[in-house]
């Protein structure tokens, strides 16, 4: 029936929105099945789920499968999370479109040094909170949405610093109306997102998608440990791997375990990201020049 897609900074009253949203939608006539999706519901720590990229990539895909699996035109389900990087929200908004279904995104709205004030407050109260420096980076890279994007429309905001969270708040009530009208050939004012071409042939090429990026990874991967060969153990300038693929910035010596490992979890992430938009790419070179971008940032980082 629904996708809402709660979002703002950390310790902004995102899960109390949600919980408030939930209850105002429960006490619609006929009651709809509301379902919250969030970390707690896989007893997940915000601390160790933001603790580096790998840590907060997989709290994602868990969350997004998650998300695909419950969505029906049956049940609303409200997403509790950060939501916070636009590219996400898009990955929801087409999980959304997929099941032809309506959407909408939720932002609470408050000020940093607020966001630092609770955060504090809940630490002190033994409540679930996020280290300092988590929460700090954490609020650099909050993506503000903007109504203007497809997939941060329709766009309801509340301010919890200023106004409190209350389900008679005109953000909340509007939200519940969009959620809940019937809808018919003359509704302007609810959109329906409707599966395109595009996203009812991408699950069917998908196996020959990660078919390539399968070949094209381990090309990658023999390219790697057969120039370590040649360097007997030296210091590597990097890996050349032809015209229009990126060099592989590496220096150190990495291991074959260590490759594969890496080889295993980049196409597992690249499975998990064609579940909710378009396949990987179908061209060997596309993949390629993928699996070294993903490299050279584990390994830059390592």
């Amino acid at each position: 029936m629904a996708l809402v897609v709660i979002c703002g900074q950390p310790c902004s009253g995102k899960s109390t929105a949600a919980a408030c949203l939930s209850e105002a939608l429960r006490q619609t006539e006929p009651e709809p099945s509301v379902r919250t999706i969030d970390e707690t519901s896989f007893h997940l720590s915000r601390n160790q789920s933001y603790a580096n990229m790998t840590e907060e990539k997989n709290l994602r895909g868990v969350l997004r499968s998650e998300v695909d699996r419950s969505l029906s035109k049956d049940s609303i389900v409200i997403v509790d999370s950060l939501n916070s990087i636009k590219g996400y929200r898009y990955e929801l908004w087409c999980l959304a479109r997929a099941a032809g279904i309506r959407y909408c995104v939720v932002h609470c709205d408050v000020d940093e040094q607020s966001c630092r004030t609770w955060n504090v407050e809940r630490r002190e109260r033994e409540e679930p909170s996020y280290d300092d420096n988590i929460f700090e980076d954490l609020v650099r890279r909050f993506e503000r949405p903007d109504s203007k994007n497809r997939w941060d429309s329709p766009l309801f905001e509340l301010w919890p610093a200023k106004e409190g969270i209350d389900k008679s708040s005109t953000a909340m009530v509007d939200a519940v109306t969009y959620l809940t009208k019937k809808v018919d050939s003359k509704t302007r004012d609810v959109k329906i997102l409707q599966p395109t071409i595009a996203t009812q042939s991408a699950r069917g090429s998908e196996a020959n998608s990660l078919y390539e990026m399968d070949r094209a990874t381990q090309e990658i991967t023999n390219a790697i440990v057969e120039a370590q060969s040649r360097a007997l153990g030296g210091p590597l300038n990097g890996v050349s791997l032809g015209p229009g693929i990126p060099t592989i910035d590496i220096s150190r010596s990495v291991s074959l375990p260590e490759l594969r490992r890496l080889r295993r979890t980049f196409i597992k992430l690249a499975g998990q990201t064609s579940l909710s938009g378009p396949p990987p790419p179908s061209d060997a070179d596309s993949a390629k020049r993928m699996f070294v971008d993903y490299l050279n940032r584990e390994l830059g980082s390592g």
